[in-house]
This record gives C-alpha cells, structure tokens and sequence, in this order.
C-alpha cells in the first residue's frame, strides 16, 4: 500500500495528540496556533483562556501557545488541527471557506452592515449552528473572534468610488470569495500572503491590499500606502478551532470547562481589539494616512451579480435571510 503525506500525518499525528494529552506526570498542555504576533487580540485571547484553565483544574491543564506563524500558515494549521498535530488553532473564517462552504456567508461582501450587526449574527443562532459545521472534518468551533472591519488602501490615490479600483493590482487573500469581490469590483485581484504584502508594496508588484487598521499598522503597510478607503466590505470573523481526537481525550468536565472558557473569551478578546484598533488607527493617522469615505452603495452594486451566484445556494440564502433580519 503506499504511504501518502496526508495518512502519514494522520497516524503520526494522531499518536503525538494522545501522547501529549494522555500522559500522567506534568501538567497536560493543549497546543495552540495562530499567525498573529504576540500581543494581537486574538493570541491574547487564547492565552487568557489557558491561564483560566489552569487556574481551574490547579495548573492541571493549560495551553501552550505557538504565535506569529510559528506553525506555519493557516492552512497549515487546520490541516494539523484536523489530524490532531496540534490541539487547537485561530483562523480567519476565509480560510475555512472551501472546506466548509455554509461559512462563505461569514465572508461574502456587505452582508453584516456593522459590528454591532456581525456580533448579533454569530453570538446567537447563526454562529451557533456555523460552529457545528467543523465536525465534518475532524474539529470543533469553539468560538469566533472579532477581525474588525476590511477596508482598501494602495500606495497611488484616493478611492472614493468604484471606479478608483479600476485596475489597482491588489493583493486578497487566497479565497475564492475575496478574489471575486475585489474583481467584481474592478480591481485586479492578487493572491498573496500576508506576510508577503509589505514586499510586494514596495516593489510595486501590487498597488494595494484590503485588511483592518490592526494588520494594517503592524505589518508597517501604511508606511508604503498611504491612502485608505473607508468601504467596510468584509468584517470576515475568525474561528477557534480544536481537534476532535484532542477534544476527546479530555474527561466530560474538562471538556465542559474548556467550551465554557472559549465562550468567556470573546468579551476579553473584543475589549482588547476595540484598544487595538483605535491605537493602531491613530498611528496611522499620525503618519500621514489619508483616509477617505465612500459611497457604499456603488460598491454593493457591483457585487450584485457574485452575490446572487453564492445564494443560489439554499444554504447560503437561508443564513443570509437569517443575518439580514438580525440588522
């Protein structure tokens, strides 16, 4: 029989979970991965919840956390999450998307109108059942974290109508969704990393990106692009995310614990993001950023037809009639 990658990672993988977890002396330590520096929100979250877990089971239990890219990029932290290589994960819901197709709601442009709106969505019902879905494929949802409000910038002029995209090369993650949007909406769609972006600024490979103030700042974009467009297309949430063989292992109590704790971690991440977003913003600002308003609805209108191409899936229809009625 041959041995492909992927069964080798299974099988190994499976093994360094149930021995990582299952071992009697020490304390027992969930691995965690995220490409956010140290610091970001959503690593502060994770180590919050590894501290109350240990403060809860008597230092028992904890979390050992691997930030800024150390296990490599998302993708490759699900693929480790699903096949148990490490215990838990926190990833923009964009890069859950082809694997778990009912999340393209949670991406798709001008579905939320506001944070507030987004909130409302995926702390009830809708984030809920969305949760669920990661069973499918060997992990369990957690819980979702703010990613703040997606918006243009490029290093050439202004946008402040659609027709101020024509052309810009600009770089989108890799997702089927933000490549369409941002074709959609006359740009020339660039897939890169993140952390590739900043290059590529410089070299004039790209003319711009879309992120939030906090990526914006901390990746020193806005040192090489100076202009941003206050559109708000995507406020993309991201997911936390554990491996259901690691899940498993842990008694009925501590599994209990640990949901309850990732639930209570999203108020200590949402606090820490509203003060790293307004300080980021107003660095920014101080450096000479120029930020402009838009007419959003030029921008809706030209997602029109991608839109009505992703709710042609009942599926996809029915979460959105769900969130447009949460607006």
């Amino acid at each position: 029989m041959t041995l492909t990658r992927r069964s080798l990672l299974t099988s190994v993988a499976a093994g360094m979970a149930a021995s990582r977890l299952a071992r009697a002396d020490g304390p027992r330590l969930l691995t965690a991965a995220d490409v956010h520096r140290d610091g970001y929100p959503t690593v502060e979250a994770v180590r919050w919840i590894g501290t109350e877990l240990a403060r809860e089971t008597g230092g028992r239990l904890g979390i050992r956390l691997y930030h800024s890219g150390q296990l490599g990029n998302e993708d490759d932290s699900i693929g480790l999450v699903r096949f148990g290589g490490i215990d838990m994960c926190r990833v923009n819901i964009a890069a859950l998307n082809n694997a778990f197709p009912e999340t393209a709601i949670l991406s798709l442009p001008y579905v939320f109108q506001s944070t507030d709106h987004m909130h409302r969505a995926i702390d009830g019902q809708v984030g809920a059942d969305l949760l669920k879905v990661f069973g499918r494929r060997g992990m369990v949802g957690l819980a979702f974290y703010d990613a703040g409000a997606r918006c243009f910038y490029n290093a050439h002029h202004p946008i402040s109508t659609i027709g101020d995209l024509e052309g810009l090369k600009i770089r989108v993650p890799q997702s089927d969704i933000f490549l369409g949007m941002a074709g959609a909406m006359g740009a020339n769609a660039t897939p890169l990393t993140v952390s590739a972006v900043f290059s590529a600024l410089q070299t004039r490979l790209i003319d711009g990106a879309e992120n939030n103030w906090p990526t914006f700042e901390t990746a020193r974009h806005f040192e090489v692009a100076q202009h941003w467009a206050q559109t708000e297309h995507s406020y993309s949430p991201e997911a936390l995310l554990i491996s259901q063989r690691s899940l498993a292992i842990l008694s009925a109590d501590d599994q209990a614990l640990l949901r309850d704790l990732a639930r209570r971690s999203v108020p200590v991440m949402r606090e820490k993001w509203v003060a790293t977003e307004t300080a980021s913003r107003a660095k920014v600002l101080a450096a000479g950023v120029a930020v402009t308003e838009v007419d959003k609805a030029d921008f809706r209108k030209a997602i029109e037809p991608m839109m009505a191409h992703y709710l042609r899936d009942e599926r996809l229809a029915e979460l959105f009639r769900r969130i447009s009625a949460e607006a």
